[in-house]
């Protein structure tokens, strides 16, 4: 079978950023199928490119590397911009190259411009792949408020999900939501996958930070913005010193909108106990997630991000690391089935604190957690498993 992926964002393990589509890719190309992802170079990927249009070869994976950069720390319309550009020039890859399965992964939207083309000019088949609920999230957060926008933005959003014969969501919650809206019969959940073997094995600890040491930190990794909630991480250190917590960190490894924000008020406020270090590759990256009190994976308090589906998420548990997050869906239904980590307000820095205390004081409860997260993360998250459980899905569509 000959895939045909439109996805923005790729990246390997060598990069800073999720590895989804490069692991079900290469899991697809082992058992005999031909991966063509056309993408872009974003800040956080290991993925560069010399040429504006770039043939590589990854593991097998065939890459159309269009070179136009993406950063979180460009403005908003900057972004938009960046979007429109890569699908413009997906069109041709949309009209020209051999597929029998066409996946168009979004957000953004626009993605959907390459896949209706080739579903409706060329009639191959075309899944969609909803990564996060754009336009919806775009429209909640205030990041798009024209009222013709958002008209044509949910009319292009219902044309998607209208010529997909398989919508493929992230989370659970996204897979609800968009039944109920688009009435579709064919909609399966494959959440975001971790490497076990990457996150599982035991790790040295090598302090990123001198003052690091195992089980004195917390931490977050990615974005640092608005919709990631990261003022409640300024907020925790800021608990931390108004309570004279000693030996306490919040370690912040990652880049975005309000890094240099963060920096300025940590050093003006002479807040000791954050930790703010950039990008790092994925592979040096699992040591500190292993030997962290807890992972956070704090997002801004809004209901369509109480359906996400964050990297982090997986792969903190797969590393055997308690997650303390903030939103009111899924993730806190599944940390409280489980007995994996917590859930807080969005705005309960306090409480983030005195579970952060907790887990290094009872390491009884450490121990149990984590061993839970660990065994819960083979399970349900293993790449392979879900790389196949999304490949049988693409060979039934092949084969209808």
């Amino acid at each position: 079978m000959k895939i045909l992926y439109f996805y923005q964002y790729f990246s390997t393990p060598k990069g800073s950023w999720g590895t989804r589509v490069y692991e079900f890719a290469r899991e697809w190309v082992e058992h005999g199928h031909e991966v063509t992802v056309v993408t872009s170079v974003y800040s956080k990927s290991d993925l560069k490119a010399e040429k504006f249009i770039e043939d590589q070869v990854i593991d097998g994976i065939k890459l159309k590397v269009i070179n136009i950069k993406i950063d979180n720390k460009q403005n908003v319309l900057k972004r938009i911009w960046t979007f429109f550009q890569y699908s413009f020039f997906s069109v041709w890859y949309a009209m020209t190259l051999p597929a029998d399965v066409v996946i168009a992964s979004s957000g953004p939207i626009t993605v959907g411009i390459p896949g209706l083309l080739a579903r409706i000019v060329r009639r191959k088949k075309l899944v969609f792949e909803t990564r996060d609920l754009w336009p919806e999230g775009a429209i909640e957060l205030g990041i798009i408020q024209n009222k013709w926008i958002i008209k044509l933005a949910y009319g292009f959003e219902k044309m998607c999900y209208h010529h997909a014969q398989l919508i493929v969501s992230l989370s659970p919650g996204m897979k609800s939501y968009i039944e109920k809206k688009s009435g579709h019969s064919n909609v399966i959940s494959v959440t975001n996958a971790a490497n076990i073997e990457l996150f599982d094995t035991p790790k040295e600890f090598k302090a990123l930070i001198p003052v690091l040491k195992p089980l004195n930190y917390a931490i977050y990794t990615g974005n640092i913005g608005k919709v990631n909630n990261s003022y409640l991480l300024l907020d925790a250190a800021r608990w931390i010193k108004a309570h004279n917590i000693k030996d306490l960190y919040v370690l912040i490894v990652g880049d975005g909108q309000l890094r240099d924000e963060l920096v300025r008020t940590k050093e003006k406020e002479n807040l000791d106990s954050l930790l703010i270090h950039g990008l790092i590759p994925k592979t040096e990256l699992v040591s500190l997630i292993q030997h962290a009190i807890a992972s956070l994976v704090p997002l801004q308090n809004s209901p369509v991000l109480d359906t996400s589906s964050p990297n982090k998420f997986f792969e903190s548990l797969a590393a055997g690391t308690p997650v303390i997050q903030n939103t009111q869906g899924w993730m806190k239904d599944f940390l409280e089935e489980y007995e994996v980590g917590y859930t807080i307000r969005h705005d309960d820095a306090a409480g983030l604190v005195n579970h952060l205390i907790q887990l290094r004081d009872e390491p009884i409860l450490y121990i149990k957690m984590a061993g839970k997260a660990s065994e819960i993360a083979r399970k349900a998250f293993d790449k392979n498993v879900l790389a196949k459980k999304f490949r049988l899905e693409l060979e039934k569509l092949e084969n209808a």
